[in-house]
């Protein structure tokens, strides 16, 4: 494996797309109500992806030195894990990109505030510090929350409720209830990406003593948890269609239903962990596709 081709697997580019559902609706919902800025969407969307990346980078590092990523491992290789990148080259790559992601979050909240709004400026600059330290410490440190089964809190709030809702509100400068049902049905559809990729190591997570929300759970109920985030999400979007009709181009993220009906269905079948790693890129495009059509159904009439 060449360099760049190494780094690039590291930073695992197919999670990005997941990582931009929620800016996406949030700018679509802002715009429905006349409030959209296009540099606010740029910057958004790179501050979103630079911490995925970071997260990504730091979550190969945490569990590559810790040994969890191991040959039990049922997903792809881990960088550290394969031996393509060492152990300070993938630290002096994350310190990087906590430089890049600071720079893209400051340019954010100037786009949205500039010299006004100091007391929301201040809040969202918290707000991109915290999410910086909870990038680095899911796996990370002598105390990762992700060995701790609280990954699961971490994505629900980050990449629904602040990115929904944060989008929103840098675009708009105020809070609606119009955002919270799109938010919870983003973020609980994250959450069960990352616990299908739980599901899938759960057997390696285990002995390494990741006690991920799979591992609390065992087989049996981690699956009904899915099953629970994933048709609560879809529930959510449906009150969401309903309270807030405008036009019937509101429902044709409604498709997206269709193969998130098959991959509930691949889900109960499957028997062995290693089933689930098909369905991941499965759910992680689907909602991507509906955040994408949720979004659309708001703006077009």
């Amino acid at each position: 494996m060449n360099r760049n081709k190494k780094w690039v697997s590291a930073m695992r580019l197919r999670t990005l797309p997941l990582s931009i559902s929620g800016i996406f609706v949030g700018s679509c919902l802002a715009y429905y109500n006349g409030y959209f800025n296009v540099f606010i969407f740029i910057f958004a969307t790179t501050t979103t992806l630079a911490f995925q990346i970071l997260s990504n980078l730091a979550n190969d590092y945490g569990d590559g030195v810790k040994g969890t990523d191991n040959n039990e491992r049922i997903g792809p290789e881990r960088a550290i894990q394969s031996g393509a990148i060492s152990a300070n080259a993938m630290l002096d790559a994350i310190k990087t990109t906590v430089m890049i992601t600071i720079f893209s979050s400051l340019a954010l909240v100037y786009a949205a505030f500039e010299f006004s709004y100091f007391l929301y400026a201040f809040i969202f600059i918290c707000l991109a510090a915290f999410a910086i330290y909870a990038a680095l410490t899911y796996t990370i440190g002598e105390s990762p929350y992700g060995y701790k089964g609280l990954g699961d809190v971490y994505v629900f709030a980050f990449f629904g409720i602040l990115s929904v809702v944060g989008t929103y509100f840098l675009n708009t400068k105020q809070l609606d209830h119009v955002v919270i049902l799109p938010a919870i049905s983003v973020g609980l559809l994250s959450v069960g990406v990352l616990n299908l990729n739980n599901m899938r190591d759960i057997e390696s997570d285990e002995k390494s003593e990741k006690m991920t929300m799979a591992v609390k759970f065992g087989k049996d109920k981690a699956k009904q948890y899915h099953l629970f985030l994933i048709i609560s999400a879809m529930v959510a979007s449906v009150l969401f269609s309903i309270l807030y009709y405008s036009s019937p181009y509101n429902f044709i993220f409604y498709f997206t239903f269709i193969p998130l009906i098959f991959h509930i269905k691949s889900v109960v079948k499957a028997k062995q962990p290693s089933e689930y790693d098909p369905q991941l890129k499965v759910l992680a495009l689907t909602t991507f596709f509906f955040a994408i059509l949720l979004g659309v159904g708001q703006v077009i009439y």
